[in-house]
């Protein structure tokens, strides 16, 4: 069983950009990428390119 819990807070913001704008073989679940696009955006990194995305449009619609 794995107890890994996701804080986007504990992750730089390069690594939480990776998440966000890449495939990995890592499993991220919906609730986890828009957490680290959350955390991202509060950070005020990669704002540019999470609008290139339309990253940012999605967070903002559910706040």
């Amino acid at each position: 069983m794995n107890t890994f819990k996701f804080n986007p807070r504990e992750l730089c913001s390069r690594k939480l950009w990776q998440l966000v704008s890449t495939e990995t073989d890592e499993e991220v679940s919906e609730r986890e990428l828009k957490e680290a696009i959350a955390e991202l955006a509060n950070r005020r990194h990669y704002l540019e390119q999470l609008q290139q995305i339309g990253a940012l449009e999605e967070h903002h619609t559910g706040a």
